[in-house]
């Protein structure tokens, strides 16, 4: 028996009527059948975030299964993902030394940082620069040295990105060589870009750098075989580029990607400086 009403428009007393079966039967039947299928529909959502994001931990999961339209408690994404021995396990490299603050260069009183990655026969090393306010990564290189060339690469890409005004930009970094020589300080200045340094045994002053090296590390380089520096090259800048600034969510940034985060500070930005454009239009 079949209704010509639009199916979205059945009350259940009037599908229990058209199908022959009681009320009752029909929410015994549910009682014992929707559950298991939700469930079963949630494991396999977290399974496919989990596969796509392999380093993601149950709260980015839990957030990724909201912005797709399906609610679950982070601690029900943790229980799910325990019973499917979805959780990552994550050990600690060796690290070999990327900074040597032993130098005679002048260290300034008041985010950028340098990491090993690990080659078939060599190490390489890059050096980053993040913005602060959104952790976006906007410089970076990388090469099979530790000369200040690394890290003034880095540092002009980020310039070129992001084209600071004199005087708008403080620049903080470890304590390192390639940060504190003549080759590196010489552009800040020429660029109105004020110097900032660590100080001496305090890694927290360069948390949000350091937390970006964690993730490129778990989320990138561990357990990769990066035949040479060029394959090294391709992989880290397509990490960096479209994951990591792109779709990658941030807890400090309410679950969103950098690149979003920035697109929601213009927005704000530009429909805050309306009023004022109405009101000296007005005026004029």
């Amino acid at each position: 028996m079949t209704s010509p009403r639009p199916q979205g428009e059945l009350t259940v007393e009037g599908m229990c009527v058209l199908a022959r079966v009681s009320r009752a039967g029909y929410y015994r039947h549910w009682k014992a059948s929707a559950p298991r299928q939700e469930e079963t529909a949630v494991r396999d959502a977290i399974q496919r975030v989990a596969l796509e994001n392999r380093h993601y931990g149950y709260r980015r999961i839990a957030q990724e299964l909201l912005d797709r339209g399906l609610v679950a408690n982070h601690k029900r994404v943790l229980r799910l993902m325990r019973r499917d021995n979805l959780l990552c396990l994550r050990k600690r490299p060796f690290v070999p030394v990327t900074t040597d603050s032993r130098h005679a260069w002048r260290v300034v009183p008041k985010v950028a940082d340098i990491t090993y990655v690990r080659l078939s026969q060599e190490f390489a090393f890059l050096a980053v620069l993040l913005d602060a306010c959104s952790r976006r990564v906007v410089g970076w290189a990388l090469d099979t040295h530790l000369r200040a060339s690394l890290a003034t690469t880095a540092l002009q890409m980020a310039i070129a990105a992001r084209r600071p005004a004199p005087d708008s930009l403080i620049h903080h970094s470890d304590r390192g060589v390639q940060y504190a020589c003549g080759e590196y300080t010489t552009i800040l200045e020429a660029h109105g870009i004020q110097p900032s340094m660590s100080r001496i045994g305090n890694p927290y002053d360069n948390a949000k750098a350091e937390s970006f090296m964690k993730t490129l590390k778990h989320e990138e380089v561990d357990g990769r075989d990066y035949r040479d520096l060029s394959q090294a090259r391709d992989a880290i800048g397509a990490f960096i580029e479209d994951v990591y600034n792109r779709r990658r969510l941030h807890s400090a940034l309410a679950y969103r990607p950098p690149a979003k985060f920035e697109a929601n500070l213009q927005q704000l930005a530009a429909a805050a400086r309306r009023p004022q454009a109405v009101a000296n239009a007005t005026c004029s």
